[in-house]
Order: C-alpha cells, then sequence, then structure tokens
C-alpha cells in the first residue's frame, strides 16, 4: 500500500485555497477539504480543485440517522472524492449506510473511513465528557472493528493506535493519522501528536499535516520533509 501525505487545507476561503496550492506548481497533492473550507464555500471547492489534478479527502465526519447519512454519501458521490469520513459514534447501521450510499452513488473507488477519537480528544476528556469506561486505546480499537465490520475501508485515529487497528484489522485497512509534527513544530489544540517517522514505523496508511506546511513560508520544502521522513 503507498503511503501519503495528506495537506489539512484549513482556510476559510476559495481563493486562498488556490493562492496555496499555486505554491506547489505541477506537484499533484493528496489535500484534506475539511468542514472549515467546504461549509463556507461547498461543492466549487471540490470542483476547482479536482480540475487542479489534486486528490481529495473530504473530511465532513457525517454523523447523523442512517437515511440521512446515506443520501449525503450518495449525493457526494458525483464529484469523485478519494477519501469520505464518517463518525463511528453513529453505529453499524449508519456506516454501513455511508458506503451503500456511496456504492449506489456510483462512486466504487471512493474509500469511506470511520472517525474514532479525535487527536484534540485526551483520555480524562473522554471518559469525564464521553462517559466512556474503558481505555482512550481500547475506544478506538472498539470503533476500528465496528467499522470493519459494518464494510468501511479504514478509520481515522491517532498514530498511537495504529499498531493494534492492524493486529484488530489488517494492514489493508486504511490507518489515516492527524496530529504529525516535526520536531520543531508546535502542537497547537492536538493533545496526541507524533512525528511522520513514527507515523511510519507504527504503520500509519496516511499522515495529515496543517499548519505546520500551510503556515509555513516554505510550503512545498516543509511537504517534501514530510514526505521524505515518511516515505522512505
Amino acid at each position: 500500500m503507498k503511503k501519503e501525505v495528506i495537506i489539512a487545507l484549513d482556510f476559510p476561503t476559495l481563493e486562498e485555497t488556490i493562492i496555496f496550492l499555486e505554491k506547489f506548481g505541477e506537484e499533484r497533492l493528496f489535500v484534506k477539504v475539511g468542514m472549515e473550507l467546504y461549509l463556507q464555500n461547498g461543492p466549487v471547492v471540490i470542483e476547482k480543485i479536482k480540475k487542479l489534478g489534486h486528490k481529495i479527502f473530504l473530511d465532513l465526519k457525517l454523523h447523523d440517522i442512517p437515511n440521512t447519512v446515506y443520501g449525503a454519501a450518495k449525493g457526494l458521490a458525483k464529484f469523485g472524492i478519494d477519501i469520505l469520513t464518517v463518525h463511528c459514534a453513529g453505529g453499524e447501521e449508519m456506516l454501513r449506510s455511508a458506503k451503500k450510499g456511496m456504492l449506489d452513488g456510483g462512486s466504487f473507488d471512493t474509500k469511506v473511513i470511520g472517525i474514532t477519537q479525535l487527536t484534540s480528544t485526551s483520555e480524562d476528556n473522554m471518559k469525564k465528557e464521553q462517559l466512556i469506561e474503558v481505555s482512550l486505546k481500547d475506544s478506538v480499537i472498539n470503533y476500528a472493528t465496528l467499522a470493519k465490520k459494518a464494510g468501511l475501508d479504514g478509520v481515522v485515529s491517532s498514530v498511537y493506535e495504529v499498531y493494534s487497528i492492524n493486529e484488530f484489522c489488517g494492514s489493508d485497512f486504511l490507518k489515516v493519522t492527524p496530529g504529525i509534527r516535526l520536531h520543531k513544530n508546535s502542537v497547537g489544540d492536538q493533545k496526541r501528536v507524533a512525528t511522520p517517522e513514527y507515523a511510519k514505523e507504527q504503520g500509519s496508511s496516511h499522515i495529515v499535516v496543517g499548519r505546520p506546511i500551510t503556515q509555513s513560508e516554505n510550503p512545498l520544502e516543509e511537504y517534501n520533509k514530510f514526505k521524505k521522513f515518511f516515505n522512505n
């Protein structure tokens, strides 16, 4: 499985996004379009980025009743995105509906993956606010196995659960890991962060990098550093 670096395009406007992408010249990227960018600009964002030849990880974290998520996934299928996220907390029926919606919409190559626990969530937060009594690691593994059972293609987790997810769900199951930083980078609001080298060692299939690249004076150079450490 090819390991890939995904750049999180956490910009509020399409104009800022295009200006940023132009800094990469002819480089073909894998980019994350999240709620901030998509909800403020709409589907035109996907259309513009696709025309530039980039792959898209649409991180909308769908979480609703199964029928609603089915309809949303089926509608998004027409854009030919590469990865779509849904919340594992929505349950097995909802997860199955998301995958079915994408397939019924005719997008057979789009991977649908589940959100486990956010990398901004600590074990203490989880226990106090979500009233989940097991460890954070056990919660993530539970969500990952649920996603696998529901027919999803992978999950989003921190690097620290990836090795165990591999054991329970197999190496072909996608492990997309945010919170990736070089040693010099600020962690921001992330709590469970790791280096690209550690992500590679643990078995991540994709790493997601935002501010260390998007806020860099030379984003292409910074991007190439992450690629070097993760892929080599």
